[in-house]
């Protein structure tokens, strides 16, 4: 039962992968369609960023009123409407509206299925769940590119993205009866919190001792994560004068280091605890970003962006999984929305930031940009630890 449960929730983090790389496949095609210029893409990806946020921070009431399960459902549900729309649209604004309920569900999953793996599954599952995420993200620009080069178009893209989301939802209402079931069966053979307690207001999460710290880290890793992910293209073109088409397919690297990363990172858990697999991936990105500034070397270039995501991956999902160690199970929905909020803020202020530098200043300042976020997030992990060593040391 529980491992039909297990696979359920892997799915579900499939699907909250699928729609992320969807507008940047898309985009060049849409645009054109729609009239709009190229940064028009920035519009729809801030409300689709804004709305993640917003669900994100009311997760913990939602989740603790009505369960994961459906706030699960629902916000799946949510997003294939979002994309159904999408694919039917003939009007740029059309896009800015649908865009709105396309990132409260995307929000709504990931704040409440990270918390319930990080209170009910091991680590591995959590490092494991994030992987899943990145398939997900992985395979929609192959099915937007078929889409494209088959003569059908970018709505036929979005449509069947939308399909498979739309399957997946119906899934996850089938299912409802079997999440009530695993937790009646761990109420009975545990007494730890569970979701029907009262929700935890966001001033009592700032109060807690660490949070703050914890949620600078998140801000951090996804402004250097997504900084990483939208300029590595553009830094090899103009460094290392790579063809646009030679350093797209290296800067793919990075996202699949991630992926891999956090495949392999599933068995470190069985030996190492999440604050040393943290510390390792944090090495790892100064090793890529070393390798990334070594003077008119190509391949150290494309070898440090690939070193980049592998460390970059045990970070996000380990520090999910410390949460209800950390700041107790009681409070960890609510954190975990925080932190969500904080990430999706991140990722959200960090790669226009870094543009408007470039612009002004020049290009070569990306490996110290990301620097800089490495060391804020070395210096608030270490606070954090230290903060609540009473809970790591268990």
């Amino acid at each position: 039962m529980l491992g039909l449960l297990i696979a359920i929730i892997y799915l579900s983090f499939i699907s909250l992968g699928l729609p992320d790389s969807l507008l940047g496949s898309a985009w060049p095609v849409m645009r054109i369609e729609f009239d709009a210029p190229l940064s028009f893409a920035g519009i729809i990806s801030v409300i689709i960023c804004a709305g993640t946020i917003i669900s994100s921070l009311l997760s913990d009431r939602l989740t603790k009123k009505f369960g994961t399960a459906l706030v699960t459902a629902t916000s799946v549900t949510m997003t294939a409407v979002a994309l159904f729309l999408f694919s039917i649209s003939t009007e740029f604004w059309m896009l800015i509206i649908f865009a709105i309920p396309y990132g409260l569900g995307a929000g709504g999953v990931d704040a409440s299925l990270n918390n319930y793996v990080a209170l009910h599954l091991k680590a591995r599952h959590m490092s494991w769940l994030h992987c899943m995420w990145g398939v997900g993200a992985a395979i929609s620009p192959y099915v937007m590119s078929y889409a494209l080069t088959s003569g059908t178009g970018w709505n036929q893209g979005y449509l069947i993205i939308a399909i498979i989301q739309i399957s997946l939802s119906a899934l996850l209402f089938i299912s409802l009866p079997l999440w009530k079931k695993c937790e009646k069966a761990r109420q009975t053979q545990s007494s730890a919190a569970t979701e029907t307690q009262q929700p935890v207001k966001i001033k009592s999460i700032l109060k807690t001792k660490g949070a703050i710290a914890c949620f600078i880290c998140f801000f951090s890793y996804c402004a250097l994560e997504q900084t990483t992910m939208l300029w590595a293209s553009s830094y090899m073109i103009v460094h290392i004068a790579l063809t646009e088409e030679t350093a797209a397919m290296f800067a793919s690297l990075f996202f699949i280091g991630i992926t891999v990363g956090r495949g392999i990172n599933g068995f470190l858990t069985l030996k190492f605890k999440d604050k040393t697999l943290i510390r390792a991936g944090l090495a790892l990105i100064l090793a890529g970003i070393i390798l990334i500034v070594i003077p008119a070397s190509k391949i150290c270039t494309i070898i440090g962006f690939v070193v980049l995501g592998l460390g970059c991956a045990p970070i996000y999902p380990s520090i999910i999984h410390m949460t209800p160690t950390l700041f107790g199970s009681d409070k960890s929905q609510a954190m975990i929305g925080v932190q969500m909020a904080s990430a999706y803020a991140g990722s959200c202020i960090a790669p226009p930031l870094y543009g408007l530098i470039a612009n002004h200043v020049t290009t070569e300042i990306l490996p110290a940009f990301l620097g800089v976020f490495l060391i804020l997030m070395l210096i608030m992990h270490e606070l954090v630890v230290k903060s609540t060593a009473a809970a790591t040391a268990k």
